[in-house]
């Protein structure tokens, strides 16, 4: 079951579920360090409550993601919830398959979690108390049209968060894994297909932090498509492929 903390580190804080789970941890007793690339907007999000405090540093960079996580524990405390979610977003045109948003995608979506990962891990460990979450998303129970650039960073994190909570049982460390669908947010506002369920960012991380007190493995929202998304995950190839034909491009393939 999850606990009380008293410190939280949240990446990719300026903007979106981020910004919105920095609020709510704080205003909820914890201080919170808040880390993403844009200094600016992130001292606008400390400026709104006490216990926010702002660490930039950009995900990518293994080096700076460990000084980081070794200022803020010197700032403030040991750290015992980690959310690591930073990301971007990224469309595929089989078209013009583009390998820098590829590698851009999995640089920040998986790489940034991986280096936050190494930085706070073994201090976790250590102490032998923490807990990790890691921002996924429903995209990567299964490929999707146009996603092979984003969606396959996200069903790595899944992976990843399913073998890291068999290792860490015996560790004192806990391993959530947290899967959106459609949330509103500067990313989202770039797509154009339809986004059906979406929700606001600030119910996001209400939803989430419910599930990280509750000490969950998964925490998968809205339920239709969480549900959706775990049926065609044991859909057959032949009838994956064709629902995916039939009711996502209009036609059968």
């Amino acid at each position: 079951m999850g606990g009380k903390w008293e410190v939280a580190w949240v990446t990719g804080a300026s903007t979106g579920i981020g910004r919105e789970l920095a609020l709510q941890l704080a205003r909820d007793g914890v201080k919170v360090a808040a880390s993403s690339r844009g200094a600016p907007t992130l001292q606008s999000l400390a400026g709104e409550h006490l216990a926010i405090h702002s660490y930039p540093l950009d995900v990518t960079d293994a080096a700076a993601v460990e000084q980081g996580v070794a200022d803020i524990e010197a700032a403030t405390g040991p750290i015992d919830l980690a959310i690591l979610n930073a990301g971007i977003g990224a469309r595929l045109d089989p078209q013009r398959f583009d390998i820098a948003a590829i590698r851009s995608a999995f640089e920040t979506n998986y790489m940034g979690v991986v280096h936050g990962l190494a930085a706070v891990l073994p201090r976790m460990i250590k102490r032998g108390r923490g807990h990790i979450a890691m921002t996924a998303s429903i995209a990567g129970y299964r490929g999707m049209p146009r996603m092979g650039a984003y969606a396959p960073t996200k069903a790595a994190l899944i992976s990843l968060a399913e073998c890291l909570r068999a290792d860490l049982a015996g560790f004192g460390v806990q391993v959530s894994i947290i899967n959106p669908g459609f949330i509103d947010t500067p990313m989202t506002r770039q797509n154009t297909a339809p986004m059906p369920f979406m929700l606001k960012a600030d119910d996001a991380a209400k939803r989430i932090i419910a599930g990280l007190k509750r000490g969950k493995f998964e925490i998968a929202f809205p339920w239709q498509l969480a549900l959706t998304g775990k049926l065609l995950k044991v859909l057959p190839y032949p009838l994956y492929f064709w629902s995916l034909g039939t009711f996502m491009s209009g036609k059968k393939r």
